[in-house]
This record gives C-alpha cells, sequence and structure tokens, in this order.
C-alpha cells in the first residue's frame, strides 16, 4: 500500500486530495468512520480469539473428564453441555452440519410434477402451492432444505410421490459442519436460562 502524503486524503477513486480542499463535514465524517471501524477490527480480533480459546478449552476438559474413566474422547467433536457447579451458568457447545441436495432433487421434482399433473383434476391447490414453495429458491439461489424435506411428511399414497421422497433423502448430503458456543445465564431462582450475546445487533 502506497503512502499516502503528509496533508492529503485519498479520495474513493484512489485520488489524492489536498485536506485543504476537503470539506469539514466530510473529514469529520471519515474521522469517524475510521474510529469505528479500527474499533470494530480490534473487537473482531478480540471475540476470534476469545472464541478459539473457549473450543479449546473445552476440547481439553472433555478430553480430561474422558479419561477419568479410562476413555479417550479427543475432546473436539460432539454436543456438550457444561454447567456451574451452583447452575447459574451454562455452557453449550454445538456442531450443525450444513445440509445441500445434490443433482437427484431434480429428478424427484420431476416425479412430483408428474404425480401433480396426474392429479390435476380434484387435486388440493393447497398441495400444489406447498411443492412449487418448497423449490422455490432465496436471494442466494438456494433452495430451503426444510421445506423440501417438509414434503416427506405428507402421507400420500402413490408409487411415484413415494419414489420422489425416496429421491429427496438420497440427494440429500453433508456439505460441511460449523460449530457454535452458546454461553447462557439462568434467570434468577427458575430454571429458565437466558443467553449471554455476543451479537453486536442483539446486545
Amino acid at each position: 500500500m502506497t503512502a499516502i502524503p503528509e496533508g492529503y486524503r485519498e479520495d474513493a477513486k484512489g485520488n489524492l486530495v489536498p485536506i485543504s480542499k476537503i470539506k469539514e463535514i466530510d473529514l469529520m465524517r471519515d474521522n469517524l468512520v475510521n474510529e469505528i471501524v479500527l474499533e470494530a477490527i480490534e473487537l473482531h480480533e478480540l471475540i476470534k480469539a476469545y472464541k478459539d480459546n473457549v473450543f479449546g478449552n473445552i476440547a481439553a476438559f472433555v478430553q480430561i473428564s474422558g479419561e477419568q474413566y479410562g476413555a479417550k474422547l479427543g475432546g473436539n467433536k460432539g454436543n456438550v453441555t457444561l454447567t456451574s457447579y451452583d447452575g447459574r451458568y451454562k455452557i453449550q457447545r454445538a456442531y450443525a452440519e450444513n445440509l445441500v441436495f445434490d443433482e437427484r432433487l431434480q429428478a424427484a421434482k420431476h416425479l412430483i410434477d408428474e404425480c401433480i399433473n396426474r392429479w390435476a383434476e380434484g387435486i388440493n391447490d393447497n398441495i400444489r402451492v406447498l411443492v412449487n414453495g418448497a423449490f422455490e429458491v432465496d436471494k442466494e439461489g438456494k433452495i430451503s432444505t426444510t421445506k423440501v424435506l417438509s414434503l416427506r411428511q405428507h402421507k400420500i399414497e402413490d408409487r411415484d410421490w413415494h419414489q420422489a421422497m425416496d429421491a429427496i433423502s438420497d440427494s440429500l448430503r453433508v456439505a460441511g459442519t460449523k460449530a457454535y458456543v452458546r454461553i447462557y445465564k439462568r434467570v434468577g431462582d427458575s430454571d429458565e436460562y437466558t443467553p449471554i450475546s455476543l451479537d453486536i445487533a442483539s446486545v
């Protein structure tokens, strides 16, 4: 990155502009934005270090706990809940699988369309809307796994429908796993726990 000469600011197009030529309100805005962003970057690094430390400590504890019974658990996989001795705090480590569909989902959609066309007379319009809605893509071009999988809940006695449901099941695969840590504190003396949020939008 090229050093910016003293007395200048670089604009959005990469041009060097003398500070004396920049409006005071624009300089104030620039200073504010840079101040907030630099603090956010520092906080981001702190949270990342904290997260790494939490996962490492939980994994180490799970391993130590398992060794009390002669079991080597590895410590870094699987869901686990840890509670403080007084029950006031609770920590949950959870792993969520990212489920996606492969090309066989198109075969399932084709089979379902054939069913709908065959049932055209007397078909419940709600079923048609439900099916079409399940295969709609979101703004990112992704199909909702929840909506598609919900089709399997319908008790429809039809060979092609069952074949389509099998195709949906076969097309489902795990694209990756994401780990989460959720931290809770107990509400008074109740059995309820409320999350300690680290999400800036909910603080």
